[in-house]
């Protein structure tokens, strides 16, 4: 298996990019090719033992910042790492696609400039997968699409069915939709009507739930539209991050407090491992032609193996061939639909 990480992709490349390669390649024992600006990538590189490691090095003259426009970028950078490092996936001289680059970028470059979309699917949907009390769910759409139709989320209970039954190991996955009540018939008429659709596409459908109902790990899938998942993702993490920030100060209040603070630090590190985004590095983009998986621009090279491993089980699970099968007997893709610009 040979995956192509962008090395270019972090806030402080290619340093965590290139040591998580390393990690990646000696773990996991796969060919992980670095695309990126080569002298760079070598030089980080030089700071590792890399003996008898199976790396290589793509150069890519061109790189994506955080500051480049999604909507832009694609036709203004065509030799960056992103566009270098899917075309490689797109003439199968690779695997799968890794970033932890620009998220916006890499869903454009994907969809409208090299891999495009799977014959049949309206539109692609960004995942993320969150573990809570040691089950990973997968929750989509979280950004790709502020604006959904029905059929567009029964597309990503489907896509998120399979990966979930592909890369996540689980049997018959259950699919729910996130709306503001459990009972049928709640929410709005997008929500009303996908509901219809996700009982009758071939998937395990639970019905609704609310967001305590995902933090109790009720469903394997869980669907909503971009703006509502993208809304509901930055609620958790900024929550996660305010709660412990208070139980940090809170510590240091006084003596009693530090001592209490290092009797409990061992669970409280557990508690954060638990919900830690890097300990799962990084979630595909479902509906592309080619494996991408895409992680947090802030990921350390702990992150960056993780996301590589996702990478790993998507290939290993033939994501894309089977989301190809399963869409073809369930939705018709709506052709008269424009491209998203992003």
């Amino acid at each position: 298996m040979r995956i192509v990480l962008d090395a270019m992709g972090s806030d402080e490349n290619p340093a965590p990019d290139v040591e998580g390669a390393v990690l990646a390649a000696r773990e996991f024992g796969m060919t992980i090719v670095l695309v990126g600006e080569q002298d760079q990538i070598k030089r980080e590189l030089d700071n590792h033992d890399t003996a008898g490691l199976p790396l290589e090095i793509v150069h890519a003259g061109q790189k994506v910042t955080m500051e480049d426009r999604p909507g832009e970028v694609g036709r203004a950078k065509p030799e960056s790492s992103m566009h270098v490092g899917m075309r490689l996936v797109k003439e199968r001289q690779a695997d799968a696609f890794v970033t932890v680059g620009n998220t916006g970028a890499a869903l454009s470059i994907a969809t409208l400039h090299t891999l495009k979309r799977i014959p049949g699917v309206s539109r692609p949907a960004l995942s993320t997968i969150l573990t809570l009390q040691g089950k990973a769910m997968i929750l989509l759409d979280i950004g790709a699409n502020a604006d959904c139709r029905p059929e567009w989320l029964a597309q990503f209970g489907v896509m998120g069915s399979i990966y979930a039954e592909r890369a996540l190991s689980r049997k018959n996955p259950s699919v729910a939709l996130l709306s503001i009540g459990e009972e049928a018939g709640k929410g709005s008429t997008l929500v009303k009507e996908a509901a219809e659709l996700l009982q009758s596409c071939g998937v395990n459908f639970i019905g609704n739930v609310e967001p305590k109902e995902i933090l109790a790990g009720t469903a394997d899938v869980v669907v909503m539209d971009g703006f509502s998942g993208n809304v509901l993702i930055k609620s958790m993490e900024a929550l996660g991050n305010t709660l412990f920030g208070l139980i940090r100060s809170e510590i240091k209040a006084d003596w009693r407090s530090a001592i209490g603070g290092l009797l409990v630090k061992p669970a409280l590190k557990r508690v954060y491992r638990a919900v830690d985004p890097f300990e799962v590095g990084g979630a595909p983009l479902l509906g592309v032609d080619g494996v991408v998986i895409i992680g947090h621009g802030r990921s350390n090279a702990y992150a960056v193996k993780n996301a590589i491993r996702q990478a790993q089980y998507a290939a290993s699970g033939h994501i894309v061939e089977a989301i190809r099968d399963g869409l073809s007997s369930t939705i018709t893709r709506d052709d008269s639909l424009p491209e998203s610009s992003h």
